[in-house]
């Protein structure tokens, strides 16, 4: 379900903080995440494992599109990390 409401932020303590109408159903002491992605904020509720499992997936298709490190002896004890673009 989407919904849109509009509130006022304000002052409290040293910090900025919203009311969230009660229709959202966030209970008072349940743990939000806080998202800023340039001009919007996003609140998310608790934890979501299908956006966690899709994050994930996302990650390992960037990895496997890098491939492997090639070259270099595993077992010499040195670990170098060499140039891989798109890592950045």
């Amino acid at each position: 379900m989407n919904s849109t409401a509009k509130t006022n932020a304000f002052k409290s303590g040293n910090s900025v903080a919203v009311r969230l109408p009660k229709g959202f159903g966030v209970k008072p002491g349940e743990p939000v995440e806080l998202v800023r992605n340039g001009m919007n904020i996003e609140i998310r509720t608790g934890r979501d494992p299908e956006y966690e499992r899709a994050q994930i997936a996302e990650l390992i298709r960037k990895l496997d599109e890098i491939g492997p490190i090639e070259g270099g002896d595993p077992n010499d004890g040195r670990i170098e990390f060499p140039d891989r673009p798109g890592l950045y």
